[in-house]
């Protein structure tokens, strides 16, 4: 560089520090996106159809814990207070879609009483979550 010789300038953006911070950022919430289901935890029963299940996003979720105790999304309500707590729940939804998480040592009776009170409310095709089964092993 010699005196009175104008510089160029070197404007060249470095992108690893962008590539570092939405790496992080693609950790963070692949992590965090499995705690933010509503509702308590129930130990749903495991099934090996279907293989495919849809998500909860978008739908009212109602969870039956082991102790028969009702829950929709993330507040537990009495049985009393249980239509009026899913029409607050669909808001001003015209085809609410509702899906029950019930816990697997629960008998089945149990869980049809909490599918007929869905149905009485007014909400009709009620969706079941299960987790998918192990897989058999075939060593025995």
């Amino acid at each position: 560089m010699r005196l009175g010789e104008s510089t160029r300038l070197n404007a060249a953006i470095n992108i690893t520090p962008l590539v570092d911070v939405v790496l992080v950022l693609l950790i963070i919430f692949m992590v965090m996106a499995p705690q933010m289901r509503k509702g308590p935890e129930v130990n749903v029963p495991g099934t090996s159809k279907p293989e495919q299940q849809g998500d909860e996003r978008g739908r009212i979720v109602v969870s039956v814990d082991e102790a028969g105790k009702l829950w929709v999304d993330d507040k537990s309500v009495t049985i009393d207070h249980f239509a009026d707590a899913l029409r607050a729940a669909a808001g001003s939804d015209t085809e609410p879609k509702v899906v029950l998480r019930g816990a697997a040592k629960l008998r089945i009776g149990e869980v049809k009483q909490v599918m007929l009170a869905i149905e009485e409310a007014g909400f009709h095709g009620v969706g079941l979550i299960a987790k998918p089964a192990a897989p058999k092993t075939g060593g025995d």
